[in-house]
C-alpha cells in the first residue's frame, strides 16, 4: 500500500514539475514574442518621423523659385507611397516587411536626390529653417537605424530562445515559429547614382 503512494506522490510532483516548466517556457516566449511588434511600432513610428517632416522641407525648398519642380515632385510621390503602406504587426512576415521597406527607400532616394540638388542652391543651403529641417532629418534617419537594431535584437532575442533545446520541443508543440530580421532592400547597399 505505501509503495502505491508513494508511486502516485513522485508521478503528482514529475507532473507538477512538467507543468511549471511548460508553463514558465510558454509564459516566456509570449512576453518575447509581444515584445517583436513593440519594437516594430517604433520603426513604424520612426519612419512616420521623417515623413512628417518632408512637407515642411518641401515648402521651405517650394520658396526658391527656380528649384527644380520634378524633384519636388519625386518627393511628395515617394512620401505618398511609403506612407500608404503600413505593415501589421501581428502579421510580420518577410514579404510585407520587404514591401514597406521598398517604399521607405524609394522615400530616402527621393531625399537622397533633393539633397544633392539643394547643394546648388547656396541661399536655401544657408536658410535657418532648412538647416533646421536638415538637422532634423538626420536626427530621425539615427532614430529609425536604432529602432531598426532595436527590433532586430527582439528578433534574435525571440529566435534564439525558442530555437534553444528543449524550448524548440515546445515552441513547435505550442505553435512559436521564426521571426523574420528587419534586412535592407536589394541593392541598398550601393549609392543611388544622381545625374544634373
Amino acid at each position: 500500500m505505501k509503495k502505491k503512494y508513494i508511486v502516485i506522490i513522485v508521478l503528482a510532483v514529475l507532473a507538477l514539475i512538467i507543468y511549471s516548466s511548460v508553463k514558465g517556457t510558454y509564459n516566456k516566449m509570449v512576453t518575447k514574442d509581444e515584445i517583436i511588434p513593440e519594437k516594430w511600432s517604433y520603426v513604424e513610428s520612426a519612419y512616420q518621423r521623417r515623413a512628417d517632416l518632408i512637407p515642411n522641407l518641401v515648402s521651405t525648398v517650394k520658396g526658391y523659385a527656380d528649384f527644380e519642380q520634378e524633384t519636388l515632385t519625386q518627393v511628395i510621390e515617394a512620401r505618398s507611397k511609403a506612407t500608404s503602406i503600413n505593415v501589421d504587426a501581428g502579421n510580420l512576415n518577410s514579404q510585407n516587411v520587404q514591401q514597406f521597406l521598398q517604399a521607405q527607400e524609394g522615400l530616402s532616394g527621393a531625399l537622397n536626390r533633393l539633397m544633392v540638388v539643394v547643394e546648388r542652391y547656396p541661399e536655401l543651403k544657408a536658410n535657418r529653417s532648412f538647416i533646421d529641417l536638415q538637422e532634423q532629418l538626420e536626427r530621425t534617419e539615427n532614430r529609425i537605424n536604432i529602432a531598426r537594431d532595436e527590433f532586430n535584437a527582439a528578433v534574435r532575442d525571440y529566435n534564439t530562445y525558442i530555437r534553444t533545446f528543449p524550448r524548440n520541443i515546445y515552441a513547435n508543440i505550442l505553435g512559436f515559429e521564426k521571426k523574420e530580421y528587419f534586412q535592407a532592400v536589394s541593392g541598398a547597399e550601393q549609392a543611388p547614382e544622381v545625374e544634373f
